[in-house]
């Protein structure tokens, strides 16, 4: 499935069968997760990278075909592909470990077609081993709604035992909280949507409700998974002196104007998460791999992918909606 121009739905079309080249791996696409931020990519909230585009950065794959020089995998293996595609190894923030902040990055699903499609190549530097015991639907999340969230828990500076809030419950909220809840921490989850409400409660919240009722002050760290900037207020407001935010999503609409004293005075730290590293990655899937994670899913055929989209957009699934290409 592929897209030609933004704001349009996506279409089914015949392209090239892509080929690996030096470095990279080529997979046989089983099964893709579905991302909010699939949506921006449609949407045209992100400028248009290429065109036509085949969105999906949650891939999960065969590799078929290792590329002359590629190490790490051979043919037969289970492989994943996130949203980070490569980083250029060579500006200063590479240098530093900070690829996730490269000066020239690639996006898979963006600057490069996803896993919307049967087959997908990436680099094998940038592809991800991926835990045996996840099956093929309930891993793909892993590798965007839950590296991401792993990376703002360690942007936002969590410790085993504090009070997390978390905003917006879809399918990075569904996975960071039951992390969290192995390390001893208190959830407080902001959602407007009962039945996201309910799951929280199920999955060991201690309070669900709509964000502007989160009780002020209680919360030593915040993490915002919802698109929307309005509810920065609604985390800063709930996190104690000193306490930090991180905005967890590629893109979000307007902060409005705050009233300094309120919300950020006190030594508060409102912080943004800009995709993750492949360390990250590694040492996500390493915790995934030893921690009972249960992705809530609901799988969908390829050829359902708009109505996948319609139903993230609309907060319609019950944690993370993965497509089926194969099987």
């Amino acid at each position: 499935m592929a897209l030609e121009r933004t704001g349009e739905p996506l279409k089914q079309m015949d392209l090239p069968e892509p080929q690996a080249a030096p470095g990279q791996v080529r997979l046989r696409v089983l099964t893709c997760g579905v991302c909010h931020t699939d949506l921006h990519v449609v949407d045209g909230d992100l400028p248009q990278r290429k065109s036509p585009i085949v969105p999906g950065h949650q891939i999960v794959g065969i590799v078929d075909q290792v590329g002359p020089g590629a190490a790490g995998f051979k043919e037969g293996d289970r492989a994943g592909v996130p949203w980070l595609y490569q980083s250029d190894g060579v500006c200063r923030y590479c240098q530093a470990g900070q690829e996730n902040l490269c000066e020239a990055p690639l996006f898979t699903g963006y600057h490069v077609d996803g896993g919307y499609a049967e087959y997908v190549v990436a680099p094998a530097a940038f592809t991800c081993a991926l835990p045996a015991s996840y099956d093929d639907a309930s891993v793909a999340p892993l590798l965007c709604a839950g590296i991401v969230g792993f990376r703002a828990v360690r942007v936002c500076g969590v410790q085993p035992g504090q009070v997390v809030a978390l905003i917006g419950f879809g399918a990075s909220a569904h996975i960071v909280l039951q992390v969290l809840r192995q390390w001893g921490c208190t959830i407080l989850v902001g959602t407007r949507g009962a039945e996201h409400q309910q799951l929280a409660r199920e999955l060991g919240a201690s309070w669900a409700g709509p964000s502007a009722e989160l009780p002020d002050g209680q919360a030593d760290r915040a993490i915002i998974f919802a698109p929307v900037g309005s509810v920065a207020l609604d985390a800063l407001r709930a996190v104690r002196k000193g306490g930090t935010v991180a905005i967890g999503s590629v893109y979000s609409t307007a902060i409005p104007e705050m009233d300094y004293q309120r919300y950020l005075f006190n030594e508060r730290v409102l912080r943004s998460v800009t995709a993750a590293t492949r360390e990250d990655a590694q040492t996500f899937l390493s915790i995934a791999a030893h921690t009972p994670i249960k992705s809530e899913v609901e799988v969908l055929a390829l050829e359902s992918a708009n109505e996948a989209l319609e139903k993230v957009r609309h907060s319609r699934v019950r944690g993370a909606a993965v497509l089926r290409v194969a099987s």
